[in-house]
C-alpha cells in the first residue's frame, strides 16, 4: 500500500516539474509569436513554404523564444515574488531553482540555435540569437528597469518572428517583412501599456518604472491612444506599397476601428476592468490581423508579387 502511495506521489511530482518548466518557457506568448513568424514565412513565397524549413524553422525559433522567456524568470525572480499576476510563476515559488532555470534556458537556446544554423540559414541564426539576447539581456535586464519608455524600445525584439519567417524562407531581408515588424513594433506599446494600467500598483510595488507608475494613468490612456492611431496607419502600409490586395484593407481596418474603440474607452471610463479588456482585444487584434493577411496572399494573390532572389 505504502509504495502504490509513494509511486503515485513521485508522478504527481514529475507531472507537476513538466508543467513548471513548460511555463518557463511562457508558452501562450511563444505560440502568439510562432503564429507571425509562420505566416511571415508564408507570406514570403506565392505557393507553400518547404515542410522542413515550415517544422524546424518554426521549432528553432520557438526554442531560442523560450530559452528567453526563461532567462525572464530567471532574472525576474524576485519582482515576480511582489506582483499578484507573477507571484506563482515556477522560479518565483522556488519550485524551480535559479541554477536549473539557467541551464534550461541554455539548453533550450543552444538546440534552437544549432537548428537553425543547421538546417535553416546562418541570417535567420543571427537575427533569432539578436532577439534572444534583445529580450533577454537588453530589456530584462538594463531596459526593464531604467526607463518608463522600456517597452517601446525594447519591443523590437519581440517584433521579430515575421522577419525571422521571411529570411528562413528566402535568405534574404525584405521590406515587406520590415512592414510586418513595423506593426507589431507599433502594437506592443498599445498592447503591453493596457496591462500596466490594470497592474500599476504592482508595478510600483516591485518599483518597476513602467508608465502609468511614473507619469499617471492618464498620461498613458492617452499615449495608448495616440500609438493606436500610429498602429492603424502603420497596417495600411501593406496595401499602400502593393503588398497586401483590398480584403486585407478592409481587414485592417475594421480591425483598427475596434482598437480604437477600446483605446477611446480606456481613456473615458472608470471600469476597473477595462485596462484588461483592452489588453486582451489586442492579442486577438494581432491574432486576427495577421490571419486576414495570409486569407487576403492566397485568395486575392498581388501580379508580380515578391519571389526569393527577385
Amino acid at each position: 500500500m505504502m509504495s502504490k502511495v509513494t509511486e503515485s506521489t513521485s508522478l504527481a511530482s514529475i507531472s507537476t516539474n513538466w508543467r513548471d518548466y513548460y511555463e518557463l518557457c511562457k508558452p501562450q506568448v511563444v505560440m502568439l509569436m510562432i503564429l507571425t513568424s509562420v505566416i511571415g514565412m508564408l507570406l514570403a513565397v506565392p505557393g507553400m513554404v518547404p515542410l522542413d524549413v515550415l517544422i524546424i524553422g518554426n521549432l528553432g525559433i520557438a526554442l531560442c523564444a523560450g530559452s528567453a522567456a526563461a532567462v525572464n524568470h530567471l532574472v525576474d525572480r524576485q519582482v515576480d515574488k511582489q506582483m499578484t499576476r507573477t507571484i506563482n510563476r515556477p522560479v518565483a515559488t522556488g519550485r524551480v531553482d535559479p541554477w536549473h532555470a539557467g541551464l534550461f534556458a541554455l539548453t533550450l537556446g543552444l538546440i534552437g540555435m544549432s537548428l537553425l544554423v543547421l538546417f535553416i540559414n546562418t541570417l535567420t541564426a543571427v537575427l533569432t540569437l539578436i532577439s534572444l539576447l534583445g529580450y533577454a539581456v537588453v530589456y530584462t535586464l538594463f531596459l526593464k528597469r531604467a526607463t518608463p519608455q522600456n517597452i517601446v524600445i525594447g519591443g523590437i525584439a519581440g517584433a521579430a518572428p515575421p522577419l525571422l519567417g521571411w529570411t528562413a524562407v528566402t535568405g534574404e531581408i525584405h521590406g515587406h517583412a520590415l512592414l510586418l515588424v513595423l506593426i507589431i513594433f507599433a502594437w506592443t506599446p498599445p498592447h503591453f501599456w493596457a496591462l500596466a494600467v490594470h497592474r500599476k500598483d504592482d508595478y510600483a510595488k516591485a518599483d518597476i518604472p513602467m508608465l502609468p507608475v511614473t507619469h499617471g494613468e492618464r498620461y498613458t490612456k492617452v499615449h495608448i491612444l495616440l500609438y493606436t492611431l500610429i498602429l492603424i496607419l502603420v497596417t495600411v502600409l501593406p496595401y499602400v506599397t502593393g503588398m497586401l490586395n483590398w480584403l486585407y484593407l478592409l481587414g485592417a481596418l475594421v480591425l483598427g476601428a475596434g482598437f480604437l474603440y477600446w483605446s477611446v474607452l480606456l481613456l473615458v471610463s472608470k471600469k476597473p476592468s477595462v485596462g484588461m479588456d483592452t489588453f486582451k482585444y489586442s492579442i486577438v487584434y494581432l491574432m486576427a490581423l495577421f490571419v486576414i493577411m495570409l486569407l487576403d496572399h492566397y485568395l486575392l494573390p498581388v501580379p508580380g508579387g515578391y519571389l526569393p532572389g527577385g
